[in-house]
């Protein structure tokens, strides 16, 4: 299936460095993917000439002359950069020019305007970002990761709703299960608002699971879990910091001496097939469900690497037709509560 993206170029802390590259690199491997470059058309034409690359049948660039900073106010991006790369994009996306849009961006900007541009789907209240994390089974999805610190109990069945169809039609699971994130499995444990989530959840014809715990999460005990956006971005940000940590102390222990330096050569086989099992660029790329049109953001600090992983995501949502799925399933929930 053919589908084409619009990348945010600028977006992020290298820019067109690493949008570029990752674009072309899978414009080779995948003959059926199209691209849109958004930005300074002078930088995009710079990077391009440097990899003896030019625009093409698929490959345009679409001038953006301004560039939201990734320390900018998102209301001040909205409302004073029209013309912003990150503007132009989400706009392709809603004029049906580009299928999906990617960016490397100002996540606060990038989540204001997607939702300024293409509104929310019919029955979603809010949009909610929605990332992949590995676990001893394979990978699990956890939204919210920081749309939305204020949630009601509704919002949460949403997002569950959002992602189990995200994850039914990316993975072909007819029935994922879906968990939601708790102080405690048991059903005392917890505030009103999950207590009350659960409730709805368990009446929506979602494969509910129940509660889950903290630990859940690397467990894959679940194929989603669902939480406010308050409580989803501290454990992600718990997450990343204990990863940093780790690796930290691995570095210091094998270098302390030359014999951890030799036992780290004898090692480095089982080091580095730990590495890719754990290489967090390959998780890259969260999904912002729940709006008309599809939009994924890369992290600030993506490599082309990852970047290429941010894009792969938007092109299989794109060709799994999740906004569609999304929207049956809601009508079906609204009509059988009516």
């Amino acid at each position: 299936m053919d589908v084409t993206v619009a990348i945010d170029c600028m977006g992020g802390d290298h820019g067109a460095h690493v949008t570029v590259p990752a674009v072309l690199n899978l414009m080779r491997r995948d003959p059926e993917i199209s691209f849109i470059l958004v930005g300074r058309r002078e930088a995009i034409e710079r990077e391009l000439a440097r990899l003896g690359a030019a625009p093409g049948a698929r490959l345009r660039v679409q001038h953006a002359s301004e560039v939201v900073e990734m320390d900018e106010s998102p209301v001040t991006a909205l409302r004073n950069k029209k013309d912003s790369s990150i503007r132009v994009a989400v706009n392709l996306v809603k004029h049906g020019e580009a299928a999906a849009c990617v960016s490397a961006g100002n996540t606060g900007a990038v989540m204001a305007i997607s939702r300024f541009v293409l509104k929310t789907l019919p029955g979603i209240d809010r949009p909610a970002i929605a990332a992949i994390l590995p676990t001893l089974k394979g990978h699990t999805y956890i939204l919210d990761l920081g749309a939305n610190v204020n949630c009601t109990p509704e919002h949460l069945l949403q997002f569950g709703i959002m992602c189990a169809e995200l994850v039914s039609s990316i993975e072909h699971k007819e029935r994922p299960t879906v968990g939601l994130l708790n102080i405690g499995v048991e059903d005392i444990k917890g505030n009103e608002l999950v207590k009350r989530a659960a409730e709805l959840m368990r009446a929506s014809g979602l494969n509910f699971y129940g509660y889950v715990e903290g630990d859940d999460i690397y467990k894959g005990t679940t194929d989603v879990v669902v939480c406010d956006g308050f409580v989803g971005n501290v454990a992600l940000k718990t997450s990343e910091g204990l990863a940093q940590m780790l690796a930290t102390y691995l570095r210091e222990e094998f270098g302390r001496n030359p014999f951890t330096r030799l036992a780290r050569l004898v090692a480095l086989p089982v080091i580095n097939t730990f590495k890719r099992r754990v290489d967090h660029r390959r998780y890259n790329g969260a999904s912002l469900l729940g709006l008309r049109g599809i939009v994924v953001k890369s992290h600030g600090s993506a490599d082309g690497f990852s970047f290429e992983f941010a894009i792969q995501r938007a092109v299989d949502e794109a060709r799994s037709g999740v906004l569609a799925h999304i929207t049956e399933r809601m009508a079906a929930i609204h009509k059988s509560a009516a």
